[in-house]
């Protein structure tokens, strides 16, 4: 991430599931999208209190609007830069995407994400959750429908290619 760069939209409570052949389970964690970067951040300094908070009034803020293009209070690029230093976390510039779009389903919208990173071909989707179970793994049973198109436009207008 570059000093100079904003967060256009944050998203919280973000269940990412990779669509390889064999693949199972999922991380949650955030979506943090930048003038120049999309970030997943699966492993946050941000305090518990916050998160559950923030999921909570983002929730509430999907009932009333689905648009993605949104940013919660109390996290920042301050915080994303911290987070951004564990290699766990992926940061991935717009023309690394060769493939972005979203899907209505019955259970949620869902966001597919398609990139090159390290020389690997990697295959996501994105959803966000609304209700999770927490034993015997945490994992979401409710999801929610929101509209991904802006999110989705904001990325592809910045991309200098397209496939």
């Amino acid at each position: 991430m570059q000093s100079d760069e904003k967060i256009q939209a944050h998203l919280v409570s973000v269940w990412r599931e990779s669509k390889k052949f064999f693949s199972i389970g999922g991380k949650e964690g955030m979506l943090v999208l930048t003038d120049k970067h999309l970030m997943f951040v699966h492993k946050t300094e941000a305090r518990m209190k916050w998160w559950k908070a923030i999921t909570q009034r983002q929730v509430i803020n999907f009932i009333k609007s689905k648009n993605t293009m949104i940013h919660h209070d109390g996290y920042g690029e301050e915080e994303l830069i911290d987070d951004l230093e564990n290699e766990k976390n992926m940061e991935l510039a717009f023309d690394d995407i060769s493939n972005i779009s979203f899907e209505e389903k019955v259970w949620g919208s869902a966001l597919y994400l398609e990139y090159e990173k390290d020389g690997k071909q990697e295959k996501f989707q994105y959803a966000i959750a609304e209700d999770w179970v927490k034993y015997p793994v945490k994992e979401p049973t409710k999801f929610m429908k929101v509209d991904w198109e802006p999110f989705v436009q904001y990325i592809k207008d910045r991309q200098r290619f397209t496939k």
